[in-house]
C-alpha cells in the first residue's frame, strides 16, 4: 500500500515529513520522495529504496521549507524506479502531487494530452494527472484550487492526492475518492496523512475526508469542500484515543514479529463487545440485515488485502463447513478489475 504525508506549519517539513514516510514503511513500498516549498520553489528528491535511501539521496543544500508533501510507493503503474516514484511534477514544474489509488481513464486523458503536446515522461498515471490538472490551469485560467477540482471532476478511479503549486506557495490541497485520506489539526500547523500514524506526535484531533471531499489547508486555517457541488462542508474533529507506542513496533525488531506477538491481545479486543458470555450468543451487528441474503446465496465471495486476505481465508473455510456454500476469496485490488464470472445470486 502506499503512503502519504504533507504538512505545512512552522516546522522543517522536510523532517516532519520523513519522520511521518519512516512510521508508513509498515504498508510496504518499492520507492520514496519528497517534496518541500521555499519562497515559490519546490524541490523535490525522490528514489527507489526504502526511506534510508532517500535520506541519503537529499542533497544537504535542500532547502528548509514549512511546507511539504512525501510519498512511498507500491508501484502499480510503471517500475519501481526512480523516474517513476513520487513525487510527480507537469512540465513546467510548477505543480506536484502525491497519489494513492488508480486513475483508471489516464489512458484518455494521456491521449488527450499528447493531442495537446504535452508528453509525459512516465509510465504513471499520477504524472497524468498532473500534467492534466496543469493544462487545464493553463486553458481555463482559474485558482488553482478550481482548477484541481475540476481536473478531478474528469477523473474515472480512485484516489487520495496531495498537491503543491508554486503560484500559491501557503496552501497544500488534498483530495479523496475511495483512497483514505486524513487531516491532523495542530497548533497553528497542519497534516494529511494515509493514516494517523505519522501525525498522533504531533495532535490528536483527527478530521476524517470522506468520499468526494476536498481540503484546501494554509497556514492560518483550512476548508472542506465537496468536489461535484463545490459546497464547503462541516466537519467533525475526533480526538484519537491510541498512543504512539500502539501503532510503532513497540520495541521488536520489525512488525511481523509484533503482530505474531500481539495475536492473543488482537483477538481478546476483536471478540470485546461481540461476545454475550452468559447467554454463549454471538452479536454481529453489522451483519443481522443481510443474514436471509448470505443464506439464500449460491456463492459467497470475500474481497481483502495483505493480511486481511489471510484472514478471509480462515473465515471461508469456517463459512463453508457452517453453511455448505461455497466461498472464494479475491484479492480486493485485482477483483474489481478483471472479468469476474460472478452470478447474480451471490
Amino acid at each position: 500500500m502506499c503512503g502519504i504525508v504533507g504538512y505545512i506549519g512552522d516546522k522543517s517539513a522536510q523532517d516532519v515529513v520523513i519522520k511521518g514516510l519512516k512510521r508508513l514503511e509498515y504498508r510496504g513500498y518499492d520507492s520514496a520522495g519528497i517534496a518541500t516549498m521555499e519562497s515559490n520553489t519546490l524541490a523535490i528528491t525522490k528514489t527507489s529504496g526504502r526511506v534510508s535511501d532517500l535520506i541519503s539521496c537529499i542533497p544537504n543544500d535542500f532547502h528548509n521549507g514549512k511546507i511539504g508533501i512525501g510519498h512511498t510507493r507500491w508501484a502499480t503503474h510503471g517500475e519501481p524506479n526512480n523516474i517513476n516514484a513520487h513525487p510527480h511534477s507537469d512540465n513546467s514544474g510548477k505543480f506536484t502531487l502525491v497519489h494513492n489509488g488508480i486513475i483508471e481513464n489516464y489512458h484518455s486523458l494521456k491521449r488527450l494530452l499528447a493531442d495537446k503536446g504535452i508528453a509525459c515522461q512516465t509510465d504513471t498515471d499520477t504524472e497524468v494527472l498532473v500534467q492534466f490538472i496543469a493544462y487545464l490551469y493553463e486553458k481555463k485560467k482559474l485558482s488553482v484550487v478550481e482548477t484541481i477540482r475540476l481536473a478531478l471532476n474528469e477523473v474515472i478511479g480512485a484516489y487520495g492526492i496531495v498537491v503543491l503549486c508554486e503560484d500559491e506557495p501557503d496552501t497544500m490541497i488534498s483530495a479523496r475518492l475511495g483512497s483514505p485520506l486524513l487531516m491532523g489539526i495542530g497548533d497553528k500547523e497542519y497534516f494529511v496523512a494515509s493514516d494517523s500514524s505519522p501525525i498522533i506526535e504531533y495532535t490528536r484531533n483527527i478530521i476524517f475526508l470522506d468520499e468526494g471531499e476536498l481540503a484546501v489547508i494554509r497556514s492560518d486555517g483550512y476548508e472542506v469542500r465537496n468536489i461535484k457541488a463545490n459546497k464547503i462542508i462541516s466537519k467533525d474533529i475526533n480526538e484519537i484515543q491510541y498512543n504512539l507506542e500502539e501503532i510503532e513496533k513497540g520495541g521488536y525488531d520489525h512488525f511481523m514479529l509484533k503482530e505474531i506477538n500481539e495475536q492473543a491481545h488482537t483477538i481478546s479486543e476483536a471478540i470485546r463487545g461481540r461476545l454475550n458470555k452468559e447467554e454463549m450468543r454471538v452479536m454481529l451487528g453489522g451483519i443481522y440485515d443481510w443474514v436471509q441474503q448470505i443464506l439464500d446465496a449460491e456463492h459467497i465471495y470475500i474481497t481483502a488485502c495483505g493480511t486481511s486476505w489471510h484472514a478471509a481465508l480462515i473465515g471461508s473455510y469456517i463459512l463453508e463447513e457452517l453453511l455448505n456454500i461455497p466461498v472464494k476469496v479475491e484479492y480486493a485490488s485485482e477483483f474489481r478489475y478483471r472479468d469476474t464470472a460472478v452470478n447474480s445470486n451471490s
